[in-house]
């Protein structure tokens, strides 16, 4: 049985003009001129009129439809037969006369047209000329005034300016656009004054228009600003110097002072004013990323310091908690006025209860780890000032530091760093000797050795070289701060000497490290230097020492700390001697490789960092050696016939 015959509909008598399987294109055409000139019946009833020559009535394909076509057209317009309604079937064609549709009705691309007329004074930045920008600044000033007028008029009435506000609130965040077009805009907010009614704002009792106007100049003073409308050259101004002419004109107005009284004002456990504090501290840091020399007058002039440092103790990790301990970090960073305020303000001693929780426990995610991080790295900034170091110690920092390190988590690392910033220079000399009390060279020496524990034996892996950087560092200041023949120093040689010189073993394997990456470098310097006088040209004094500094990131720093420790332990161990030169000897080298090194090491000390001459009252032994005296009697006990003029 054949299914489709008892399907197939039975063909009906039609009056349709028939067509080819393939009409050609003059035919289509001539199809298309014929419907056009022959006018269309209004009744069913045919007029003597409306026939032929022969008797036979002119039929259309108007006028004889099939049903489907029927349901499927638009009684207003009779041209609409095109396949799926297409509007632009026979309006859109290309140059071969070929036709192509949107697939869209009238309908439908009048209602898209609607969509895209009103969008496009919406999003894009060109729309916003000197003109709309003075009427939108206008209507937020007409709402100030009327909030304030209905506001002192019924103080205790909200209802008769409840709408007020709300207008207000809708002028407020229609500022935002303004982000998008900074160079006419920024410059017609300072110049109308509306600035100041912003910031004046920051003093409303409704703390959600107080949150509005935080959002808005958060937005305004984003570093991004106005990046993508910057595309022409003749321009007057810049982005940037919008943006400068926006934050002097903020500043003008008090606006550091005013944030940081928000926020004591606001209450975190609200969803509205915590996203209004993470609005502030995106302001500082928008401010600061701008103009870093900021920070100072931040500090000095708020109470900015105090409020940070009590957000960075709360017992539960947020997002805000984060950005305080980020903001303290850029607060802290090359500025010393801003270090020594943290000291006055307590800020070691919260700096270490907050990283004493995680001596037993790592951070549980990604966020809370770059907050630990954060406030490590505001502690080791703060470590350079030599008050803030006497602070450390007597906080029981070291002990702290040494604990961290035994238990061998996330923080282990950074508690390396922190002591490498803490017993640096004459000043570290004190926290040296606490650091060995507290039993810490056992800690530190299996750190270096990259020694670990059963338990960890599966995953673990041996030092980072950053956390190798450090414990040389360490070491170097230990034996540069620790009395002579004292206990604390008898102990530090004495782990040079135990399990068979492991350590000196140790310390040439790194150095053979840093000799290989240092060649590297150095060829490539070789390079373009010979490039330089192929080329004729005079190498100066600033290529010299950016070819140095390049040596020093390739292995030569950690070069000159090793042969310095290397130094210290031959010269005042025998059995260590002895063993370093039969070491250096199957390496075809000598201890005069190593007295080359520091002889460069010497040579390029900056006197700027020694300690001061003594003054009429100190004596030689009161002061303590720096660092270029340290290196010349180092070189004069290895080898008196080398030894530098002092």
């Amino acid at each position: 049985m054949d299914i489709d015959k008892l399907f197939k509909v039975p063909k009906l008598p039609s009056t349709k003009r028939k067509l080819p399987d393939k009409p050609s294109l003059e035919m289509l055409k001539k199809m298309k001129m014929d419907t056009e000139s022959q006018p269309v019946p209004s009744s069913s009833t045919s007029s003597p009129a409306s026939s032929n020559g022969k008797g036979k009535r002119a039929v259309t394909m108007e006028e004889v439809p099939d049903e489907e076509d029927v349901d499927m057209e638009d009684d207003n317009d009779s041209r609409d037969f095109a396949p799926g309604g297409d509007a632009d079937y026979f309006v859109e064609e290309d140059d071969e006369g070929r036709f192509f549709g949107g697939g869209l009705t009238s309908e439908q691309k009048e209602i898209l047209n609607i969509f895209d007329n009103a969008g496009a004074g919406g999003d894009d930045p060109d729309a916003l000329n000197i003109t709309s920008i003075r009427r939108m600044l206008l209507r937020f000033e007409r709402a100030v005034n009327k909030n304030q007028d209905q506001r002192s008029k019924y103080p205790d009435d909200p209802t008769k300016f409840i709408d007020s506000e709300a207008d207000l609130d809708s002028a407020i965040k229609a500022l935002l656009p303004l982000a998008q077009a900074p160079v006419l805009a920024y410059p017609e907010l300072v110049k109308s004054g509306t600035v100041a009614l912003l910031i004046g704002l920051l003093s409303h009792e409704n703390a959600d228009i107080v949150i509005d106007v935080v959002e808005v100049i958060h937005e305004l003073t984003d570093e991004d600003v106005g990046n993508e409308a910057e595309e022409e050259e003749d321009e007057e101004r810049t982005a940037e110097e919008a943006l400068k002419i926006l934050i002097e004109g903020l500043l003008e107005n008090s606006i550091l002072e005013l944030l940081v009284d928000n926020l004591k004002r606001l209450n975190e456990e609200e969803e509205s004013d915590r996203q209004g504090v993470f609005h502030v501290l995106g302001i500082f840091e928008n401010i600061l990323g701008f103009n870093p020399d900021l920070s100072t007058q931040l500090v000095a002039k708020t109470n900015i310091m105090p409020w940070l440092l009590t957000r960075i103790q709360s017992k539960t990790h947020d997002e805000n908690r984060g950005y305080a301990a980020e903001l303290l970090s850029i607060l802290l960073q090359n500025n010393r006025p801003n270090r020594l305020e943290l000291g006055k303000k307590d800020g070691v001693e919260t700096f270490l209860k907050v990283l004493s929780q995680y001596r037993r426990r790592d951070p549980v995610d990604a966020d809370e780890t770059e907050f630990m991080e954060n406030v490590f790295d505001s502690l080791c900034s703060a470590l350079s000032e030599n008050s803030v170091k006497a602070l450390f110690l007597a906080a029981e920092g070291p002990d702290l530091m040494v604990l961290i390190m035994k238990e061998k988590l996330q923080a282990r690392s950074r508690a390396i760093k922190t002591l490498d910033y803490a017993m640096s220079g004459s000043s570290g000399t004190a926290s040296c000797e606490a650091f060995v009390e507290a039993l810490g060279l056992k800690t530190l020496f299996s750190a270096f050795m990259g020694k670990i524990s059963k338990k960890q034996k599966s995953g673990g892996a041996p030092p980072a070289s950053e956390d190798t950087s450090h414990i040389l560092g360490i070491l170097s200041s230990l034996f540069s701060n620790i009395p002579s023949e004292s206990p604390a120093r008898i102990r530090l040689l004495a782990k040079f000497v135990e399990g068979n010189y492991e350590k000196v073993d140790k310390l040439l394997e790194i150095r053979d490290n840093a000799t290989s990456r240092l060649k590297v470098a150095d060829a490539e310097i070789e390079a373009e230097k010979k490039e330089l006088v192929a080329e004729g040209e005079e190498i100066t004094s600033e290529e010299e020492d950016t070819w140095y500094l390049k040596r020093l990131e390739s292995g030569l720093y950690t070069l000159q700390t090793v042969d310095y420790l290397l130094a210290w332990v031959a010269m005042e161990d025998d059995g260590i001697r002895a063993h370093l030169l039969q070491m250096l000897d199957r390496k075809s080298m000598s201890m005069l490789d190593i007295i080359q090194t520091l002889r460069t090491f010497y040579d390029n000390v900056d006197e700027e960092l020694d300690p001061p001459p003594p003054t009429a009252g100190d004596t030689v032994d009161e002061r303590a050696p720096s660092q270029k005296e340290i290196l010349a009697a180092l070189i004069a006990a290895l080898d008196p016939s080398t030894a530098p003029d002092a």
